[in-house]
């Protein structure tokens, strides 16, 4: 390596102008080489010892500007390491000396294997390696098998199949016998589950790692009873729903026993954490280790430049990619535009070269679970759609990063069982907004009587929109054209969109209002709501039923009648009726909760959020994500019945890890929740 580091020093003291290892008048190829040599080592040894303390350092950086700083402080070692020289006249500029920097390491780790990710010989060699080393340092591992469960986040089933078909996903083809290799016979199974009304990663992840989702309506809702809005990404919300779901079930979650969670929004139980959002407002100790993950991979200087070309590569992508739907006019489309390519290089890149490296580190080292989230399909479908060959590329890199696991598997301490499953799908279509030119706030105020700007004009659909609040208010739309500024008094609702799904809360009001005190208060605004033409259907408490639906020409259908009529859920499939059932018993439940229009024929909803590839409610795609495991493991569910919710999956998980012979998580086999 250090050869490689030479050469690769002189080359570029020849082609840079900016980069000398010698003075201009002295012509000694033997002193170049010396200086060259020294250089080198002086580089690798400052690598080795500074860097990592600089990484640890890094740590209470922001992580979007992780991939800047590796640059600079790379060249900045090497500018010290050439001043170390004996010889005293190497100087480079500082920003050739980035350069340098730069190149050096990444030749030095395509050398080495580290930026290897097929099955070459470089990188088996360097698995080997890695797989001796561990087992030289830790004890042998146990002959039970261990599991790894990597999640896909936002792939659902369908999509998942239509890979495999155009030969996106060739190691999941290979697992379900569908590969190119003759006689090829499948190792895992495929078997599709369905989400609850809540579509979206927070309550999967909880229900999947922790057996309970239990009063989670959605991605953000507003609690009464704390006068606040929980948001499942938000690591004050993550750590209290968490705690909630183990004091419901007496359990901290799947991975209690020997296991490691990485790149989650819950911990499961591990205790091995990183970039675990429910310990990430928790001071740092030894138990945590949530940050402590990029310590782990950017330690290494050729990992640090990897990743990072590879980021600024991602954000020219990303960059690229929406200049060219704007060119093309392409519907429908969502900005792209600020910090957003940064964040999708962060969710592409940085978060899944972490996350895979981490799961390997736990392979090596034998542990008996590991559950990991690989976000980058879902990051780049809410912005680019769940088709199309912007995610395609993506789904590519995720199936590759399967096959670096795999590969790993082999040269572990003990046997490995390697479960893919994801949270939701991704349902496509255009916003609210754009269709109607109004966002479900702007018609919830018009239909409270609170003024509304007029942006429908902007639409083709604009008419449809203004015609149907014209017609249950009986008034025009306000025609200024200012923009609305929400006002801070209580009495106005609060309205919180979680994909094509909307809660109405009335912050004023302690309890959860009955449809009779919303009629008192506003008799225009469920009327509005329910005849709207992107509206589905309504889900509203009844002082007489219990819990109606609601949903257009003035249909009202109690939810213990649900299956027994048509309704305005009929469209949404099997399995609506319960999940907006279970829905109605959460505490949470807003005054009013609302599901976009769903088309069964092109399989589109509407997005209260602006995401033309959306989750989080009803209606297509976005509920019917995939379990796929190996036929080493029972079948999660029998023939003929359906796998759903994430509380099931749980359970289905659980069994598997005793199936295993490992640590099986300290309850009995079906516990029961405790009593709310």
């Amino acid at each position: 390596m250090w050869a490689v580091s030479t050469v690769t020093m002189l080359v570029l003291a020849g082609i840079l102008p900016d980069f000398q290892l010698q003075s201009a008048d002295d012509e000694s190829t033997t002193r170049l080489a010396m200086t060259a040599a020294l250089g080198a080592g002086a580089f690798g040894l400052l690598s080795a010892l500074v860097w990592p303390l600089l990484v640890r350092l890094l740590l209470l950086v922001p992580a979007l500007v992780l991939g800047l700083l590796v640059f600079f402080l790379n060249g900045s070692l090497l500018i010290v390491a050439l001043r170390l020289v004996p010889s005293g006249d190497s100087e480079a500029a500082p920003e050739t000396a980035v350069i340098v920097a730069a190149v050096m390491s990444a030749v030095a780790s395509a050398t080495g294997g580290a930026l290897a990710v097929r099955d070459d010989d470089a990188y088996r060699r360097r698995l080997y390696r890695l797989a001796d080393r561990r087992r030289r340092a830790l004890p042998p591992g146990p002959s039970s098998p261990g599991t790894v469960f990597m999640q896909l986040d936002g792939v659902g089933h369908d999509l998942l199949l239509t890979a495999v078909g155009k030969g996106l996903m060739p190691t999941v083809a290979r697992w379900l016998g569908e590969g190119t290799g003759a006689g090829e016979r499948p190792t895992h199974r495929l078997t599709a589950w369905r989400t609850d009304w809540s579509s979206q990663t927070g309550a999967s992840q909880l229900g999947i790692l922790h057996g309970s989702n239990h009063d989670v309506p959605a991605f953000r809702w507003y609690e009464k009873a704390a006068r606040e809005v929980m948001v499942c990404n938000r690591p004050t919300s993550a750590a209290e729903l968490q705690r909630r779901a183990i004091d419901r079930t007496g359990d901290g979650g799947l991975l209690t026993a020997d296991g490691a969670s990485r790149g989650n929004l819950f911990s499961g139980g591990a205790d091995e954490q990183a970039l675990v959002l429910s310990i990430a407002t928790k001071r740092r100790d030894r138990r945590n280790r949530s940050r402590a993950g990029y310590f782990a991979y950017f330690s290494d200087p050729a990992n640090a430049v990897r990743t990072a070309l590879s980021f600024i590569a991602e954000v020219g992508r990303e960059i690229g990619q929406s200049s060219r739907a704007r060119v093309r006019k392409a519907r429908p489309r969502v900005s792209r535009g600020g910090l957003y390519p940064f964040v999708r290089a962060f969710a592409t890149v940085v978060e899944r070269d972490v996350v895979v490296a981490a799961v390997m580190g736990d392979m090596f080292a034998g542990r008996t679970a590991v559950y990991a989230d690989l976000v980058a399909y879902d990051e780049v479908a809410h912005h680019s759609g769940p088709f199309g060959r912007d995610v395609e590329k993506v789904l590519e890199r995720l199936d590759r990063a399967l096959a670096l696991i795999e590969k790993a598997a082999e040269h572990a301490p003990r046997p490995y069982r390697l479960v893919v499953l994801s949270d939701h799908g991704q349902s496509p279509g255009e916003t609210f907004r754009a269709r109607y030119g109004l966002g479900l706030g702007d018609l919830v105020r018009a239909g409270c009587g609170l003024p509304v700007p007029r942006r429908a004009r902007r639409t083709h659909s604009g008419a449809e929109a203004r015609a149907a609040v014209r017609a249950a208010l009986h008034r025009p739309v306000e025609e200024g054209g200012e923009q609305h500024r929400p006002s801070r008094r209580r009495s106005e609702p609060i309205v919180l969109a979680s994909g094509n799904l909307g809660l109405v809360s009335f912050p004023d009001v302690p309890h959860r209002m009955t449809k009779e005190e919303i009629d008192a208060r506003h008799p225009a605004l469920l009327t509005t709501l329910a005849n709207h033409p992107g509206i589905g259907f309504l889900l509203v408490r009844s002082e007489r039923h219990g819990g109606v639906v609601l949903g257009a020409y003035g249909a009202e259908i109690p939810l213990d009648r649900l299956d027994g009529e048509p309704g305005p859920l009929e469209v949404f499939g099997p399995g609506a009726a319960d999940a907006v059932r279970r829905t109605h018993s959460f505490p949470s439940a807003a005054d009013i909760m609302v599901n976009s229009a769903y088309d069964p024929a092109d399989g589109e909803v509407l997005a209260f959020e602006e995401q033309i590839g959306s989750h989080g409610g009803l209606g297509g795609a976005q509920g019917r994500p995939f379990l796929l495991s190996p036929l080493a493991l029972s079948a999660p569910v029998d023939d003929g019945q359906d796998l759903v919710g994430a509380e099931q999956v749980h359970r289905v998980l659980r069994r598997w890890l005793r199936e295993a012979n490992g640590p099986q998580v300290p309850v009995e086999a079906e516990p029961q929740e405790r009593a709310a």
